[in-house]
């Protein structure tokens, strides 16, 4: 420094934000810190532990003591650098201590190895650099086929999705209550039956895989399409199906079927914004606007179709249903959709798994491809299917059908039919709304012909 010159102080450092606030709201902003970590981590948690414990009920005990560890210290002493390895590092101490006591008390040599398992444990895990085999192991217990459909979702949206208790309640219109058993029967019967928390191989991978896929898109179309209530989607749960299967994706880079899924999920749910007008009433395919699409979907779901055909020879159920949904995504309007192909991509999908429901399905490509009468035919020869007897989607097809081909009366009396099937508040109003539009043509009818 010259002689003669006198140093400025610099600026003081920038207040961190935690600096700037008072105890109380200091501790309010680390318990959201850790509400988030634990939420992002917990899964992770869960199927490191489960595979030493044996135990999903175990792992998940061990993950929520870590948590109330947390809670307990991080407001003392800061979140940690690296807080999803503290977290591990915390329910596995829990899970060693757990299984000392055990064996102390029962004197079990059983349960030497698990208590050695853990020891041998890395203390420091990161939870997002460790193998995938654990959470794909995850994946396949909570959708092994010894539970039932519902507890298969209820539980991977659970332990792989982490989503509370309430949320899943909500998210399907039942009790609390109710969720929260189904969720302890399922882990009831995991235990019961002995699962091992293993990645299955073989041929006995294959058909597994097949549950875990099937299971998250049943979640999709939950979400997609409800079943019942008010709401005609819940985002929520499409947006999780996707970034499961996402992260299958990741664990199984090779099946053409995962990526066939996503291709799928990406591209219908690329539909959503124009699915329901301003007061969320249904919009059907035909009448979307598609400068409404996402667009951004669509290029992904595309990329993911692209990559399962290369995987796929022939290709399978998912991959197909991608292939369909992706002749909607090419077209630029409805008219232009190539409707032939869907038709003969449905008569694959059919000779793969043969279902009334796929069948209905190709009777309205055929309508759009070959005219309604041809349509008709096929649905008409479904309607004696006992699987489709309460099914609204049925007599909801026969009516459109019906009304195009100017039956207006027949069309009345489905669209009402379809009505009483629905369990979908907003469906039923479209439904009854189309019958009515129905009975207009029909008094329209009635006055021009003078009777």
């Amino acid at each position: 420094m010259p002689a003669g010159t006198r140093s400025r102080p610099g600026p003081p450092p920038p207040a961190r934000e935690d600096d700037t606030l008072d105890s109380p709201a200091k501790s309010r902003a680390t318990h959201r810190t850790i509400e988030t970590v634990f939420r992002m981590e917990r899964a992770r948690i869960v199927a490191a532990l489960a595979r030493f414990t044996r135990s999903v009920d175990l792992a998940e005990e061990f993950a929520q003591d870590a948590l109330i560890a947390a809670l307990r210290s991080w407001p003392e002493t800061g979140v940690p650098d690296k807080p999803g390895a503290w977290l591990i590092a915390s329910a596995r101490r829990r899970a060693i201590d757990h299984f000392r006591r055990a064996k102390m008390a029962g004197g079990k040599l059983a349960l030497l190895g698990i208590d050695a398992e853990l020891e041998a444990m890395p203390e420091h895990v990161e939870p997002d650099q460790g193998p995938g085999d654990e959470m794909l192991g995850l994946m396949f217990v909570s959708c092994h086929p010894v539970l039932s459909t519902e507890a298969r979702v209820a539980l991977t949206l659970r332990l792989v999705g982490g989503l509370t208790t309430e949320e899943i309640a909500r998210a399907f219109l039942v009790t609390e209550t109710t969720m929260s058993q189904r969720i302890v029967r399922a882990k009831r019967s995991l235990s019961d039956a002995g699962v091992p928390f293993e990645v299955p191989l073989g041929p006995d991978r294959a058909e597994r895989l097949n549950s875990v896929l099937e299971v998250l898109y049943l979640i999709f179309n939950e979400g997609y399409s409800a079943t019942r209530g008010d709401d005609w989607m819940r985002p929520q749960l499409c947006q999780e199906a996707m970034r499961l299967g996402r992260m299958l994706a990741g664990l199984a880079p090779e099946d053409a079927e995962v990526h066939g899924l996503i291709a799928l999920m990406e591209i219908q749910a690329s539909r959503m914004p124009a699915r329901s007008d301003a007061e969320g009433r249904p919009i059907l395919l035909l009448d979307q606007n598609r400068a409404r699409w996402d667009h951004l979907l669509i290029r992904r779901g595309l990329a993911a179709l692209a990559l399962a055909q290369s995987l796929a020879n022939p290709p399978g159920p998912y991959v197909l249903q991608a292939a369909i949904a992706a002749c909607h995504a090419r077209a630029p309007t409805a008219a232009q959709t190539d409707w032939m192909h869907i038709a003969a991509l449905y008569a694959a999908l059919i000779s793969l798994t043969p279902s009334p429901v796929i069948e209905l399905n190709r009777a309205m490509a055929i309508a759009m491809a070959f005219g309604p009468a041809a349509g008709l035919e096929l649905a008409d020869q479904l309607a004696h299917d006992p699987a489709l007897r309460n099914y609204h989607l049925l007599p909801s097809v026969r009516a459109d059908l019906l009304m195009r081909l100017g039956r207006h009366e027949q069309a009345l009396a489905e669209f009402e039919r379809a009505a009483s099937l629905t369990q979908n508040e907003r469906e039923r109003t479209m439904l009854l709304e189309r019958a009515q539009a129905c009975r207009a043509k029909l008094e329209r009818e009635v006055t021009t012909l003078g009777i």
